[in-house]
């Protein structure tokens, strides 16, 4: 599964799954704990594909830094947990992405990053490479 079908959804602990579309939102699953719930059109959500992080050059886009944590990491989870202290959740992320622009990334924009990568590991969604939907416009 790629991060097209992963939702980040305001005031909602966790990410999810998009199940299906209805004509009123859309169901989601919880990669929590397994609960479908119903979103309207009026929440505040987020695809994982369409998040970048800002670096001092450019903003890279969320999977590359998730591809940057699963080689630092061997393909495991991460070494320290998301509810570490800021400063040991910056050293870290410093390691992974030394480039990161320290004004605009905050630490609870860490967090969520080690939180949402270690997640996302517990259900087996590891693979983090771009979808190939360029290509296919392209044969047509």
């Amino acid at each position: 599964m790629s991060l097209e079908k992963i939702l980040s959804i305001g005031g909602k602990p966790g990410l999810y799954r998009l199940v299906t579309q209805t004509r009123t939102g859309f169901v989601a699953e919880s990669l929590l704990d397994g609960k479908k719930i119903t979103v309207g059109l009026r929440s505040n959500v987020s695809i994982l594909s369409e998040i970048a992080i800002y670096t001092l050059d450019e903003e890279l886009p969320l999977r590359e830094v998730f591809q940057k944590i699963q080689v630092k990491e061997k393909g495991g989870k991460t070494a320290i947990p998301h509810k570490s202290e800021k400063i040991k959740l910056e050293e870290y992320f410093f390691e992974v992405l030394p480039n990161y622009d320290e004004d605009r990334v905050y630490a609870s924009d860490i967090k969520k990053v080690i939180q949402w990568y270690n997640l996302l590991q517990e259900n087996g969604i590891t693979d983090f490479s771009e979808d190939d939907e360029d290509s296919s416009s392209e044969e047509e």
